[in-house]
């Protein structure tokens, strides 16, 4: 026998509090004590109380907010905008605002974000390389709030809709192409290692060695940040060795300019004495001396698919798929050549 599915009504007589209360909660109204909150909560998530889609304040198509919330772990950069382009490129034709967050690096919206969020009952929400606790993901899903993950930082719940892109494939073509330039000792200077995408292209580094029948040096691989002081500093490191890397694959663009501003102090010339390999394919690539060969990771087509995704969420339709990873693919430009004589 299937169980009738709580209403509102039966949370509320179970609580011992008024249907208005209740009402209170799900919308994120902050006239409700914490210890009420706290009951109510815990009485929704132990029923899965899911508000109807057809029930939120006219529905996707109707809602006057019209908003949904974009959340980065760390949103000041030229990587966090080629994601919000893409993003605003399906968002302003379909009328929809933009709430942007950040996590100031934090993989974890605190309680208070949530808070706001419920309040402001958006669309939907869209967390890049960012996620949701258990409780959270309940809080969003009792309320009928749809959410999409881009650029997971772990690997998600099945049911958590996610775009990505090829992490595995990037680091293979960056390190097939060192190889095939005649490069030997390769060095990897990566995110943070608590990261999927991180693994996932070291993981593919090490596979380009192993289809090429060659050793790759453990200590020749460094865990980070996206960032270029990150690169910078492991980068020097690197390359004070006695048997310093002849190319570095960085993580990420950022990553490389500090692999590049390490070499220089060096009196390493790139790519003469080291190619460099980024991560992204930022516009401002092809514009640096000499420009970057670089994985094209393609941050607005996931950005555009994502909304999109979410949008279609909203709306009370399924997408045609809730777990997508597009290709990366090598772009070569002048940071890369054979390796000289050392």
């Amino acid at each position: 026998m299937v169980r009738a599915r709580a209403t509102i009504a039966d949370i509320a007589a179970e609580v011992g509090v008024s249907v208005p209360t209740v009402s209170k909660v799900l919308n994120g109204r902050m006239d409700v004590s914490e210890a009420t909150r706290a009951r109510v909560e815990e009485a929704l998530s132990r029923h899965e109380y899911r508000k109807p889609v057809s029930s939120r304040t006219g529905g996707a198509k109707t809602n006057t907010s019209r908003l949904i919330d974009l959340v980065f772990h760390q949103g000041d950069n030229l990587w966090s905008q080629e994601i919000i382009n893409g993003v605003e490129r399906v968002s302003a034709p379909a009328r929809v605002g933009v709430v942007l967050s950040g996590l100031g690096g934090a993989h974890r919206p605190p309680q208070e974000w949530m808070d706001d969020v419920l309040a402001r009952r958006p669309l939907g929400v869209l967390l890049v390389l960012s996620g949701l606790d258990a409780t959270q993901r309940h809080q969003l899903n009792s309320r009928a709030i749809p959410f999409v993950v881009l650029d997971t930082q772990g690997n998600p719940p099945t049911d958590v809709p996610t775009v990505g892109s090829n992490n595995w494939n990037g680091g293979l073509v960056a390190t097939q192409h060192l190889i095939g330039l005649g490069h030997r000792r390769i060095g990897v200077i990566m995110g943070p290692s608590d990261m999927l995408c991180s693994r996932a292209r070291v993981d593919g580094f090490r596979s380009a060695h192993d289809e090429a029948g060659l050793p790759w040096n453990p200590s020749l691989v460094r865990w980070g940040e996206f960032a270029a002081s990150s690169g910078y500093h492991h980068a020097r490191e690197m390359l004070a060795r006695p048997d310093r890397p002849t190319a570095i694959f960085a993580g990420s663009d950022y990553v490389a300019l500090g692999i590049a501003r390490a070499a220089r102090e060096h009196g390493l010339r790139i790519p003469e004495d080291l190619s460099i390999v980024g991560y992204d394919n930022l516009p401002i690539t092809q514009w640096l001396n000499p420009p970057l060969t670089t994985v094209n990771q393609p941050l607005r087509d996931m950005g555009s698919l994502a909304t999109q995704m979410l949008l279609t969420l909203a709306d009370g339709r399924p997408p045609s798929s809730t777990r997508v990873d597009l290709m990366t693919e090598l772009v070569v430009r002048e940071s890369t050549a054979p390796p000289s004589a050392v």
